[in-house]
């Protein structure tokens, strides 16, 4: 004969204690309590338990599991519809063992085995959901902590680059294009001013000519371009005369002439 899993053996052997065991937890889900003995209270209690956490998935699969032990179906139906539903918000500890005297005749101790359908206490709950909450808020904490201290690392580094670029710019404005700028600035300052020759008038501020002037005149070719030359759009005028004539009385030779 096998050896039990646990305790002692109930009833002559395997099939006989399965068979005990399956009224046992039927008469328990029939009537929400049953008077034993310890010992089979001992071996009903995880098989119990095991049932309604089957009950309360619902699912098809779940019921014919039960079925396989349980074989009333009112019983399996009551099991899934109104006791299932009272064990929902809890985790576990469905059956309560209660000890009451010894049973006459033999002197077996004697326990009574029934279901805990009583709904969790607001004080239960209110614990239950105080301890969740502060589980979240630590871990929001952590997040918060992580989340800051990436922030600080960042901003470590781009102020790190912000002040490496800012001293390459500031060392590039004083070797580059400043340097070239002031010096070209006083190049021109110390360059020698052109001179007007005679008859000639100098450009407006925005280069446009003089009143009554239509002639350009450029000192370094020494040419002057009319206003129906080939040139003339294209010629930047340092100064202006009146005529063709003042031009070349100043020295200049028209543009194209080819002397």
């Amino acid at each position: 004969m096998p050896t039990p899993t646990k305790g002692p053996r109930v009833g002559g052997g395997p099939a006989h204690e399965r068979l005990i065991l399956a009224n046992l937890a039927t008469s328990l889900f029939e009537h929400d309590r049953i008077t034993t003995t310890e010992a089979k209270a001992k071996r009903l209690r995880p098989l119990a338990e095991r049932l309604i956490t089957f009950a309360k998935r619902g699912d098809l699969s779940a019921r014919r599991r039960v079925l396989t032990v349980v074989r009333d179906k009112g019983v399996v139906h009551r099991l899934f519809a109104e006791i299932a539903p009272d064990m929902a918000q809890r985790e576990g500890g469905y059956t309560r063992v209660t000890k009451i005297g010894a049973r006459k005749g033999d002197n077996a101790p004697m326990v009574v085995v029934e279901l805990v359908r009583e709904p969790l206490s607001a004080k239960k709950a209110t614990v239950k959901e105080a301890e969740a909450a502060t589980k979240r808020a630590a871990k929001q904490a952590e997040s918060k902590k992580a989340a800051a201290k990436t922030k600080a690392a960042e901003d470590a580094e781009k102020s790190e680059d912000l002040t490496l670029t800012e001293a390459s710019a500031d060392v590039e404005a004083t070797d580059g294009p400043a340097t070239e700028a002031a010096a070209v600035v006083d190049a021109e300052a110390d360059a020698p001013a052109v001179d007007l020759p005679a008859g000639a008038a100098p450009a407006n501020e925005d280069g446009s000519a003089p009143e009554g002037y239509t002639v350009k005149g450029n000192a370094d070719s020494g040419l002057y371009h009319e206003p129906d030359g080939q040139w003339y759009d294209q010629t930047i005028a340092e100064f202006w005369f009146k005529s063709a004539e003042d031009a070349e009385a100043a020295g200049f030779k028209k543009a194209g002439s080819g002397s």
